[in-house]
Parts: structure tokens; sequence; C-alpha cells
């Protein structure tokens, strides 16, 4: 699964947002579908520019994804890289296009049973359980050092002793 990250939980969020809230959504759109929203906001490309630079190949996102080559200089490629650099995986877009990934559809409970890839309110709600996941999973990676209390106890002393 992705490399949870600020930047790419803030971005899954954004994309369910805006998609909640009205943007142009098209399942086979490659700009305006489940990867072509998260893409938007992942990269510095439109809508418009996502789906004219994908038409430069064939197949869907799934296929693309297959398909890509991270020295090719195609412009779908480019966009793909960058958004393996956000801490994406390949199979994270084709799981996100298809709203496949089970570790994501069990977080989501009851909920997550029954989803189509083409319904925008799935796609919303599967986003946000995504985005909650890898918030989760960021947050239990933190470790902070055992002796935190007694480290700021030392500094507070040494503080007062300065004075």
């Amino acid at each position: 699964m992705a490399r949870p990250n600020i930047k790419l939980i803030n971005a899954i969020r954004t994309a369910a947002k805006r998609i909640n809230d009205g943007s142009h959504y098209q399942w086979g759109h490659m700009g305006g579908c489940n990867c072509g929203h998260l893409a938007q906001e992942l990269t510095p490309y439109s809508k418009r520019e996502i789906h004219e630079y994908a038409m430069r190949k064939s197949g869907d996102w799934t296929d693309q994804v297959q398909d890509y080559c991270g020295t090719s200089a195609m412009p779908m490629d480019e966009i793909i890289s960058s958004m393996m650099e956000s801490g994406l995986e390949r199979k994270d877009m084709i799981d996100l296009e298809r709203l496949k990934n089970q570790e994501v559809r069990r977080y989501m409970g009851d909920r997550g049973v029954k989803l189509y890839h083409n319904n925008k309110q799935d796609v919303v709600d599967y986003m946000i359980a995504w985005a909650d996941l890898l918030e989760e999973q960021l947050i239990s990676d933190i470790q902070l050092p055992e002796n935190i209390e007694k480290e700021e106890q030392i500094s507070i002393e040494e503080l007062s002793l300065v004075e």
C-alpha cells in the first residue's frame, strides 16, 4: 500500500471533497475519473491536460499504469511518476480506479462490501476511508523517545539553573 505521508493524505482528502462538492466526475474520462481527480491534486496538470496526455497512449488508468515506463518521457508516464513520488505504488492507482483495495474496503466495514467503481458517492467514501487508514498508519509509525518526560524535566531544570 501507499507510503503514508501528509501530502498524499491531504491530496486524497481534497480529491474526495472536490468530487463530493460537485467537481465534474466521469469515470470514463482520464482526467475526471477516480485516478484523474487524485492526479489533479498530486501534479500541476488539469483535468483536460491529464486526459489529453492519456489519449496519446491506449487504455484506461489500469492499462497505462501497467505499461508505465519511468524513463519514457511520455507525459502520462511523467504524471504516474509524480504520483509515485508522492507515495503511491502502481497497485494503488489500479486499486483506486476500481475501488478494489481489500484493506481499504475492510476498513470501511459494511459500507465497503458493495462498491461500484463508477459511483460518485462510493468513490468519495472509499477515498475518505483510504485517507483515514493512511493517517492511522502514519500516526502508528511515529515513535516518541521512551524517556520523553525525563528529557522534558531535565530541560526545564536546566532552564531554571540558567536563570
